[in-house]
């Protein structure tokens, strides 16, 4: 099994004011738990149904992930953790593109072999 990962207390301490409070309904499970949970999933890129135990129901971290990101509250967690140097957005292409062994030689062959 994989190693788990945790929140750090300085982590956690510059997340912390960032989370929105909610004053009714049902309460909340433990943030840093669920966060440090969530972080483990997108790392691993384990299924949030196998999430391991420790950090909760998968169905909780796919939640509270989807709900955020809807609310654009992970937008303001990573903006606040930023370094200042960075430009405000960075677009990340992880576009791979595979051909196979043999796709060079298609219908007219390869101009190399004139």
């Amino acid at each position: 099994m994989s190693e788990l990962f945790w929140l750090s207390d300085e982590q956690w301490a510059r997340i912390q004011p960032l989370l929105p409070v909610y004053k009714r309904g049902f309460r909340r499970v433990d943030d840093r738990r669920v966060i440090s949970g969530i972080i483990h999933v997108l790392k691993t890129g384990t299924p949030w149904r196998q999430a391991p135990k420790e950090y909760g129901p998968g169905r909780t971290l796919y939640n509270r992930f989807r709900r955020w990101a809807e609310k654009g509250i992970w937008e303001g967690i990573f903006a606040a953790l930023a370094d200042p140097e960075l430009p405000a957005r960075i677009i990340i292409d992880s576009t791979i593109v595979r051909a196979h062994r043999c796709a060079s030689g298609g219908k007219g062959g390869s101009s190399a072999s004139a």
